[in-house]
């Protein structure tokens, strides 16, 4: 019969293994801790089903992991306003997805509807534009983990939105397509950025200055609208008129320093095309004083801000604005073929015949400046 002083101590020892097992222990079974970008420790269960996506861009990152068919519910912003977002262009299937909220600029870093949301049962919930407290108060009224992802730096071509799909790809079981977007988007910055530095060096080469105008930020405005650093111009080692007035971003100038700027390349950016139309129209004055407009150097480029950054948008945009900067450098290129193959591979389908219909070939002189000419 074993010693009554042994059996109390065996006891004991047995009580303070259970106190003190491994946090690990903690995490139930078929699930696992991941860090999310607002540095949060969230459980989540492996290879999750059902999900749904809630701020700006978060569907996106969705769709360039290929995951849609796991996303249950959609913002209503997805469903209504669908123009210039190719990741909602290549997955009309969206629009039949029940509303879970409503998402848009007036919706971030706000709860959805809970009710909505609890009805499509989603396993993940994935938000962007979401500050730790609110996600964290989210999670705990839904006890549904909820996971923020990151596009970095707001408006801006960051490479921190690679972590976040990162993320996203490891909970949903598939980080090699992570891994190959984010090689993807790399590789094409590289190829635009060497065949930036190969126009420069060709002989006789003068580099022109450069305006984008039109510039969405919080809705569209028209030409006196720019961004400094603009991607594609960024990638393109391209003389920024921008860059004499900002560097962290969005700006607003005057009549009188867009006439004082003078460029020699005049690019719409399409989110506010309808604005500069308007502008070429009842301001012939203003705009016909452009060295641009006189020269007959203006072009389209399609808006890669909208609900945050499109990334494929960027690439797209890159090689048109090189083909007008550096002809030789990118002779091989035709602008709506590369905007094809780019979309193909980040989004599964081919979307630039519905991007061209909705803004105009890429790369080329608007309609509405190609009619006022003379």
């Amino acid at each position: 019969m074993p010693h009554p002083y042994r059996v109390f101590f065996l006891c004991c020892a047995l009580v303070l293994m259970t106190a003190t097992a491994p946090a690990a222990a903690d995490t139930p079974a078929g699930t696992r801790q991941v860090t999310d970008a607002a540095g949060r420790q969230v459980t989540v269960p492996d290879n999750p089903r059902r999900i749904i996506c809630l701020g700006p861009g978060c569907l996106r990152l969705i769709a360039y992991l290929d995951a849609t068919n796991r996303v249950v519910g959609v913002e209503r912003f997805e469903k209504d306003k669908r123009t210039g977002r190719p990741y909602s262009l290549a997955h009309p299937e969206f629009i039949k997805l029940p509303v879970i909220g409503p998402g848009g600029p007036k919706s971030i870093n706000q709860e959805p509807d809970l009710e909505a949301v609890l009805a499509v049962a989603p396993q993940v919930i994935f938000v962007t534009a979401m500050d730790a407290a609110v996600a964290e108060a989210m999670q705990a009224k839904l006890r549904i983990p909820v996971v923020v992802l990151s596009y970095g730096q707001f408006a801006r071509y960051d490479y921190k939105v690679f972590d976040s799909l990162a993320l996203a790809g490891n909970i949903l079981g598939c980080p090699d397509r992570a891994a190959a977007v984010a090689d993807f988007m790399k590789r094409a910055e590289a190829d635009v950025r060497a065949r930036a530095k190969k126009g420069q060096a060709a002989p006789g080469y003068v580099k022109p200055t450069v305006y984008v105008g039109g510039t969405g930020l919080r809705g569209t405005h028209g030409l006196t609208s720019t961004d400094n650093p603009y991607a594609p111009l960024e990638w393109l080692s391209a003389d920024n008129l921008a860059g004499r007035v900002t560097k962290d971003g969005h700006a607003f100038i005057d009549k009188e320093q867009l006439l004082a700027f003078n460029p020699d390349v005049l690019f719409v950016d399409a989110a506010g095309l309808a604005l500069v139309a308007d502008e070429f129209t009842q301001q012939p004055e203003f705009v016909g004083a452009l060295r641009a407009v006189k020269d007959g150097r203006v072009y389209v480029l399609y808006p890669f801000t909208n609900y945050l950054t499109n990334l494929d948008t960027i690439v797209v945009d890159a090689y048109a604005a090189g083909k007008i900067l550096y002809p030789q450098a990118f002779a091989d290129i035709d602008p709506a073929a590369k905007a094809d193959e780019i979309y193909r591979f980040l989004l599964g389908k081919p979307v630039y015949a519905q991007m061209a219909h909705d803004f105009g070939p890429l790369g080329q002189k608007p309609a509405f400046f190609k009619n006022t000419q003379p």
